[in-house]
């Protein structure tokens, strides 16, 4: 853990974000398949444009999809429901490009297999209740509430797409200050003034208000905290019309905001059996656990799997330092306590229900709803005597 000054920075988006749209649709297509066929196989992706979505991937299951229906839901429900914002959810047009997956893959995950090779990275540490980097779980609660604003109206001049930035400095391992704060939200013409270059002063200051200072900690906020708002002076133009849109781009969001390593892997559109997902959302947990049984302050757990191969071919933990125990006797406790296979992870976690659409935006760690099992911290005691 380092102990110098140092600042760190993360960001979010919004559910109107283009990518993060298409993360919702893909596993809106997922829950779909397992509402009705929870052993439905599905690596499903999604690309929008200008009045464009394209979803495509593999899906083999018993139950059907409407497709056209369940994209249009989701861009209504996010908010793309007007021109104005340049995209309609009734006007788009959409293209269906789904085919059945390979037979190849099947086989070995058919055996209990992984679906894929790969690595997965889980994360935790005390700086936060969520057990969660702060720099990400500010960034979040911005781009939530920047949402929320818009959705029950108190700011009704806001768009679907939008981002936030945070940066906090740390001092001897710990945050200390917010030092810059970013949020970049999509608009409508009312709030530019009269260059119609840039928002007024009075909406800059309406933002900060109703946005930023009503989620970040007032203890954190000192009179050198910089504040950019839509930076580049306006931001009417915005979501698919300006930007395209595709799964799986937002990894370092959906995670640790970049503090701790990524395996690469995205999670949206792909079912239980790829590990990419399940043995992240397992990492995480363990890693949690860990952290909140008072076994190390922070916690680095990288698992890695062979495709059609039932156990993980490697596991690491890594507390930077801060262990009570030696990272070794936490290995061994953590082999012993959780079972790391695919099938394993899958009954365990209760990852075979249609839980993932709200995954899909405002970050997979870090969450307090009930269906967001990996969060739980219920092998605590159990870990704590393993390693006395």
């Amino acid at each position: 853990m380092r102990k110098d000054k140092f600042v760190f920075t993360s960001e979010s988006v919004t559910e109107g974000h283009p990518d993060k749209l298409c993360d919702q649709i893909s596993d809106a297509v997922l829950d779909s398949v397992l509402k009705n066929d929870p052993k439905g196989r599905v690596a499903c992706e999604t690309f929008v444009t200008v009045g464009l979505v394209i979803v495509g991937g593999e899906i083999t299951t018993r139950t059907y999809v409407d497709i056209q229906d369940l994209v249009r839901d989701v861009v209504r429900r996010i908010g793309y429901t007007d021109s104005k914002y340049g995209f309609n959810y009734e006007t788009c047009a959409i293209i269906n490009a789904i085919h059945q997956q390979s037979p190849d893959i099947s086989q070995g995950v058919d055996r209990g297999g992984a679906g894929d090779q790969g690595l997965m990275v889980g994360f935790a540490c005390n700086e936060t209740e969520e057990l969660m980097p702060m720099p990400i779980q500010l960034a979040h609660a911005l781009t939530r509430r920047l949402t929320d604003v818009r959705k029950k109206g108190i700011l009704p001049y806001l768009g679907p797409d939008g981002k936030s930035q945070v940066t906090i400095e740390y001092r001897d391992g710990k945050p200390y200050r917010i030092d810059t704060v970013v949020l970049s939200s999509q608009h409508t013409i009312d709030i530019l003034d009269k260059t119609g270059k840039k928002i007024t002063q009075a909406a800059r200051e309406e933002i900060i208000e109703k946005v930023a200072l009503a989620v970040l900690p007032k203890r954190l906020i000192d009179n050198k905290t910089k504040f950019h708002i839509n930076p580049t002076g306006k931001f009417v133009v915005g979501g698919p019309q300006s930007d395209t849109g595709m799964t799986g781009r937002k990894i370092i969001v959906d995670t640790y905001g970049g503090w701790s390593p990524h395996g690469g892997g995205a999670f949206s559109g792909k079912d239980a059996t790829k590990v990419d997902r399940s043995a992240a959302y397992m990492a995480r947990h363990v890693a949690k656990n860990i952290v909140a049984a008072k076994l190390a302050t922070e916690c680095t757990i990288q698992l890695a799997y062979a495709i059609g191969v039932v156990e993980p071919v490697s596991v690491l933990i890594d507390t930077n330092g801060t262990g009570v125990v030696p990272d070794s006797v936490l290995s061994k406790a953590v082999e012993k306590v959780f079972d790391l296979t695919p099938l394993g992870i899958i009954h365990y976690l209760g990852l075979r229900r249609p839980i993932f659409q709200k995954t899909a935006a405002y970050g997979h760690f870090g969450r307090k709803e009930a269906t967001f099992t990996w969060e739980k911290t219920n092998k605590t005691k159990e870990l704590i005597k393993r390693c006395s």
